[in-house]
């Protein structure tokens, strides 16, 4: 599992036109799953993301995690973050799960990072066509893979 998590003052996804998931400051979360992924894969992540201290304190010190920042979670499915550009310029995305099995992944993730967190997370539309729209903290964005565990 790889995520891209981003910092934000506020953000929001849209499928055609409407919205169907926005937050205010919190965190955008950028999701990619691969066929070995697996329910230890998620829950480290989930935790991984719960804890990561990433929010400013009193002194303006990165010291804060989500919660402790009374923020807010957007989550989207996101498979190009699998992207191998190794042999010529067109992306492959074969490391990238079926869309079927991600689909579970991805909700499973979702239920996870709500758990570990106690927040409702907001979410795309798996699949869909979205536009996501983003106005990034700091600007803070941290990659994070499962596979590589830091």
């Amino acid at each position: 599992m790889r995520v891209v998590v981003q910092r934000v003052t506020a953000a929001r996804v849209e499928v055609g036109g409407e919205v169907v998931g926005s937050i205010g400051p919190g965190l955008l979360i950028l999701a990619a799953f691969e066929e070995v992924d697996a329910n230890a894969d998620l829950a480290w992540m989930s935790a991984k993301l719960a804890r990561l201290r990433i929010f400013p304190d009193a002194a303006g010190v990165m010291n804060r995690n989500v919660i402790d920042a009374k923020g807010e979670l957007l989550a989207v499915s996101q498979f190009t973050l699998f992207a191998s550009t190794r042999k010529g310029n067109r992306p492959s995305w074969s490391r990238a799960a079926r869309p079927e099995l991600a689909q579970a992944l991805f909700q499973n993730f979702v239920e996870q990072l709500e758990s570990a967190t106690g927040l409702r997370v907001q979410s795309g539309v798996f699949g869909a066509d979205m536009r996501v729209h983003l106005i990034n903290d700091g600007p803070v964005t941290i990659s994070i893979d499962s596979r590589r565990p830091e």
